[in-house]
């Protein structure tokens, strides 16, 4: 039970923070900072450097000038900036991204002891891009108020009020199905801290988009009452595994 409790805090604390700066694949910097209006010191060109040798996709410029598999999905792009947050000792850096709703996706800092601007400035954002992810993109979930969407959350919810929660197993392992919210919920193995299916609801009903516990994705869905997950093989191609309710 604990490590149930467990599962829904990690899995609470993923929905509460949503994407992470290694979901993206484009990330995009003004051509200058803010805060470094006068003088750059070489951070714009030292941070597109290391970005992309984190496999980012740089992009600078007004947005009518992106990539053209990017206009129009904004969301898809994270904006980096750099802030001035020295004091009179040290040299201080902070490294903010964002997303297109202007929410703060990561933030990281770098102090450096040097006093010279260039090379403190330099030394500190090295610091601050220690704990930068490489790019891991995947696919952004964009909020849409439309027909389409409404629709969606129709179908989910007929799905929820179903079967919110329940055992189920497949003769070989028992599992716990949490519902998360309305749109997703976790097949949870009590003795493990991480979930061993995580179900997201599409556009069809009864029809999931399945996590694996080892990051693989799949596909899930309902079968005469039983929860039924599409496993891929070494060869191509599927086995059912279909849990059913105890």
């Amino acid at each position: 039970m604990k490590k149930l409790v467990i599962i829904l805090f990690s899995f609470c604390l993923t929905l509460v923070f949503g994407q992470k700066i290694s979901d993206y694949k484009y990330i995009s910097i003004p051509g200058k900072f803010k805060d470094f209006q006068e003088e750059s010191y070489g951070l714009d060109g030292a941070l597109i450097k290391v970005l992309q040798s984190r496999r980012y996709i740089v992009i600078q410029g007004d947005k009518e000038q992106w990539p053209s598999d990017i206009k129009g999905k904004y969301c898809n792009v994270i904006i980096a900036n750099l802030k001035n947050d020295s004091n009179f000792l040290r040299n201080r850096l902070l490294l903010e991204f964002k997303d297109c709703n202007d929410k703060v996706v990561f933030t990281t800092k770098g102090v450096s002891n040097i006093k010279e601007y260039k090379e403190g400035f330099q030394d500190a954002l090295k610091q601050a891009l220690v704990s930068v992810p490489a790019s891991n993109p995947t696919e952004i979930q964009v909020v849409a108020n439309n027909t389409e969407q409404h629709k969606n959350e129709n179908v989910a919810s007929s799905a929820v009020a179903e079967n919110k929660t329940g055992k189920y197993t497949n003769g070989k392992m028992n599992l716990q199905k949490i519902q998360i919210d309305g749109n997703q919920f976790i097949l949870a193995d009590p003795n493990s801290s991480v979930p061993y299916a995580t179900f997201k609801f599409t556009s069809k009903k009864d029809v999931f988009k399945v996590k694996m516990a080892d990051g693989s994705f799949t596909i899930g869905y309902l079968e005469n009452g039983d929860i039924v997950i599409d496993i891929p093989q070494a060869n191509g191609e599927y086995s059912k595994e279909i849990f059913s309710g105890k």
